[in-house]
């Protein structure tokens, strides 16, 4: 019988619930690195993301904001200001993936929106969205993508351009996922690229 693939982008969360017994962490201690002990940013780091944020708002003012828009305006000047973009991390962009899946002949095949990674570790898993898609229609992707990666622990970020939220999973034979908050450009009372950037630093830096 020959083999069949499924495309991540295809795959539903009940998917690898049943097929791989994903179980979702409610405990907060589970996922504390997106809480606790974040790096302070300097005032040069702020004034670059204020800017992202009102070029997000000039974006959106004509639709539609697509995939490869978010990537440009949003996320890679976040990556830059980050300083994933220099050693010793590397940036590769529609990065392909097989997942097998157990006791079936079926794999899940896709392509990384962006992987950061160094040497042979994954730093970060980013799945971007389009802005009318909420961050729920990239969740099976991601989760995909990080069952397939080669550490024990890997972390991941969905974005919309308007929206983040970071995703932590452990493998092993009952492999455990968590979300961090949703962080939203329309908070008007503060920047939560702000903290969306401490996050990445934060994860970046637990790789070294």
């Amino acid at each position: 019988m020959t083999a069949s693939t499924i495309a991540a982008n295809q795959v539903e969360l009940s998917d690898l619930i049943d097929r791989l017994d994903l179980t979702r962490i409610n405990d907060l201690d589970f996922f504390s690195e997106w809480q606790t002990d974040l790096p302070t940013l300097a005032d040069l780091d702020r004034q670059l993301l204020d800017r992202v944020r009102d070029g997000y708002f000039n974006l959106i003012e004509y639709p539609p904001l697509r995939e490869d828009a978010i990537r440009m305006a949003i996320l890679d000047p976040i990556l830059f200001i980050a300083g994933l973009y220099l050693p010793p991390f590397h940036i590769r962009s529609e990065a392909p993936i097989s997942l097998e899946i157990p006791d079936e002949d079926r794999s899940i095949s896709g392509r990384i929106d962006t992987l950061i990674f160094r040497e042979h570790l994954w730093v970060m898993v980013i799945e971007a969205k389009r802005a009318s898609l909420s961050i729920e229609a990239g969740l099976a992707q991601l989760l995909t993508y990080l069952l397939a990666a080669p550490n024990p622990t890997n972390y991941g970020l969905i974005t919309s351009g308007g929206e983040f939220i970071f995703v932590k999973l452990e493998q092993g034979t009952r492999p455990k996922y968590a979300t961090s908050d949703m962080f939203v450009m329309r908070n008007r009372r503060r920047n939560e690229l702000y903290e969306v950037l401490q996050i990445l630093k934060k994860l970046a830096d637990l790789t070294t």
